[in-house]
């Protein structure tokens, strides 16, 4: 199986063990859709916002000196939003109905937040090694007309271009 389907598997599972959950995105920490069961639309803004709330919560986190960010959650009057990160590149994010149970939810989206974040790493290790630099070769480097002696530098009317015969 591929990343993708193994990623899509994990996402369509915690929609079936956890029926209160309406929703799922799993993005890049860079705000890049990666897997979604929400209309696409939907699915691209929610990832963009994780990846702004989950920057914001690392620095608040850091400043606070209180540890490694762990999740966000936005509780609204009809549900919540929560944002785990996911691996080291990926922010899973579930919208759920107001009967979600925050505890049981946590538990089984760290779970899932830590298997799709770890296929999610394993796939795109493979472009994150460090290629070797290029190094540009040798450039062409002209010598100015005053440093070519002076009987090098003279040409006779036969080395020159032809002249035209009109």
């Amino acid at each position: 199986m591929d990343a993708g389907t193994l990623m899509d598997a994990e996402l369509r599972r915690l929609r079936s063990n956890r029926p209160e959950v309406c929703g799922t995105v799993l993005a890049g920490t860079d705000g890049l859709l990666i897997a979604s069961d929400l209309p696409a639309t939907e699915a691209a803004h929610l990832a963009a916002l994780a990846a702004a709330s989950f920057g914001l919560g690392q620095r608040v986190a850091q400043a606070a000196t209180r540890g490694e960010f762990r999740e966000h959650v936005v509780r609204t009057t009809d549900g919540q939003v929560a944002i785990y990160p996911a691996g080291e590149h990926a922010l899973l994010t579930l919208v759920a109905g107001p009967d979600a149970d925050p505890e049981a939810l946590h538990e089984e989206a760290r779970a899932v937040a830590r298997r799709t974040g770890g296929v999610f790493d394993a796939h795109r290790r493979g472009y994150d090694e460090p290629q070797p630099p290029i190094t540009p070769g040798r450039l062409t480097v002209r010598t100015p007309m005053a440093t070519i002696p002076t009987h090098l530098r003279q040409r006779s009317a036969q080395d020159g271009w032809p002249r035209p015969l009109f």
